[in-house]
């Protein structure tokens, strides 16, 4: 098993930074995810762990060794790629055993650890066939088992899972997060699937041309994202922003926009506030049928998603999304008004996109000195 850290990486081709100032600490055992956008810089930071790419500048460190200068064989690390990057002419038992040849293991020890590695990842009945007579779920998991008799530190997964069907992909996301609990090793996994991420990490450090924007579990990036980016990345459909005003009703602090007057539970000589703000909603977090309607607006177009409908609105000059189970009460070209607790509400500082830290008072009024404040995450 390994801990893995970076410490202040940086990568560079030509004048292009690619990846930048990328501070992580990855505990041992843990399934920490990197996630963002194609081009963020996640692919090259693995590979930089690997050893497979140069740092500019920064350092590596495998259970507190620096490796920044160690060549890959030396590193106590499995790689496993997109392409599976199989032999085509070797048997299963083979592209299985093929690491340990090469350590100068004797026949019986490759053909133990093969047996072993194939029986727990299902492979047993494969071992004499060649990758072509595969699947691709049974080929992804051929280089699962290659990497796995090296009984490696830990795994360093580049989009794995991007060439199977879906349903396939379900069934290998739970295959690994088994895997992962049974081999309690490091895995570092890298996608560009939110799904992914959310249900197979312990943690999630999502890239932004090449910059960390935030690291945390799955709840805490979903619920408590740290900027406007990561709120819009994360999320089907994803969290509502809308460019709005903060002004004063009566002694309480509210967001008004066209077709949104929103209550924030503060009152209004609590604390300075920025006057513009962003403000976010998650789709699931808006009601319908309410006599109290924070957001006003019409129907453009419902889709069907089995269990729930997600509804479109127009409200003011945005295009909101709210998902709720089917069927909704609405219709297209209905006018309608939507709800939301105060505390389903997120808020991002105007310009720079980064969340607002505050906390509504409670619903029955009250006084809570510390909640009733703002200041930048």
């Amino acid at each position: 098993m390994a801990r893995i850290r970076l410490d202040g990486v940086s990568k560079r081709f030509g004048t292009t930074p690619v990846v930048q100032d990328v501070n992580l600490d990855i505990a041992d055992g843990e399934f920490l995810v990197l996630l963002g956008p194609s081009g963020c810089g996640k692919s090259t930071l693995l590979r930089m762990i690997a050893g497979l790419e140069s740092l500019s500048t920064g350092r590596i460190l495998l259970d507190d060794v620096d490796v920044t200068a160690t060549p890959p064989r030396h590193r106590d690390v499995a790689m496993v790629f997109q392409s599976y990057a199989l032999y085509p002419h070797l048997t299963v038992a083979k592209n299985i055993g093929f690491p340990l040849r090469t350590r100068g293991r004797s026949r019986q020890q490759i053909r133990e650890k093969v047996t072993d590695v194939a029986t727990a990842l299902g492979l047993i009945e494969h071992l004499d066939r060649r990758p072509g007579a595969l699947s691709g779920g049974q080929r992804q998991r051929v280089a699962l088992a290659r990497a796995m008799v090296r009984e490696p530190g830990a795994f360093l997964m580049d989009e794995p899972l991007s060439n199977l069907d879906a349903a396939l992909r379900s069934a290998t996301r739970t295959e690994l997060t088994s895997l992962h609990r049974r081999l309690a090793t490091t895995f570092l996994y890298v996608t560009h699937d939110q799904v992914e991420a959310m249900t197979m990490a312990s943690r999630i450090a999502l890239l932004n041309g090449g910059r960390v924007e935030q690291v945390g579990t799955p709840s805490e990036l979903y619920d408590a994202p740290r900027s406007t980016f990561v709120a819009a990345f994360l999320g089907s459909p994803p969290m509502n922003l809308i460019d709005a005003t903060i002004v004063d009703r009566a002694g309480e602090l509210h967001a008004v926009a066209d077709g949104l007057d929103a209550p924030l539970g503060l009152p209004a000589g609590a604390a300075s506030w920025p006057r513009a703000v962003t403000v976010g909603i998650r789709p699931e977090r808006l009601h319908f049928d309410t006599p109290d309607a924070r957001v006003r607006g019409v129907v453009t177009a419902i889709e069907n998603l089995g269990g729930d409908e997600v509804v479109r609105i127009n409200v003011g000059a945005t295009s909101l999304a709210v998902r709720a189970p089917r069927p909704v009460p609405v219709r297209v070209g209905d006018a309608t008004g939507l709800d939301v607790d105060p505390r389903d509400l997120h808020l991002f500082e105007s310009g720079t996109g980064r969340r607002l830290l505050w906390r509504p008072l409670h619903e029955h009024g009250a006084s809570v000195p510390e909640a009733s404040s703002l200041s930048v995450a």
